[in-house]
């Protein structure tokens, strides 16, 4: 199966979690899925009350550089690491 093919199933397959991962984890998903679809974060920082969205910018920022391919597949990593543990 390609690359974008099993990143496209484990877009399916996370929503199939019984369990909530921590935050960190969320953060994690939700910053590898940015950057491989939309690459580096190059919009402006949150406002300082913007508590929740500071902290999603942060994690997309840290993962500047990295390549599409590279987030696709640390995506379907820890999607397949949470399935283990969380489902």
């Amino acid at each position: 199966m390609s690359l974008d093919k099993q990143f496209e199933q484990a877009q399916v397959d996370v929503k199939t979690l019984t369990k909530r991962p921590t935050d960190t984890q969320l953060l994690d998903l939700y910053a590898f899925f940015k950057q491989a679809t939309e690459g580096d974060n190059n919009t402006s920082k949150p406002g300082m009350f913007d508590i929740k969205g500071k902290f999603k910018w942060e994690a997309w920022k840290s993962k500047s550089g990295m390549s599409k391919a590279d987030a696709q597949q640390k995506y379907i990593d820890l999607v397949s690491e949470l399935l283990a543990t969380l489902k």
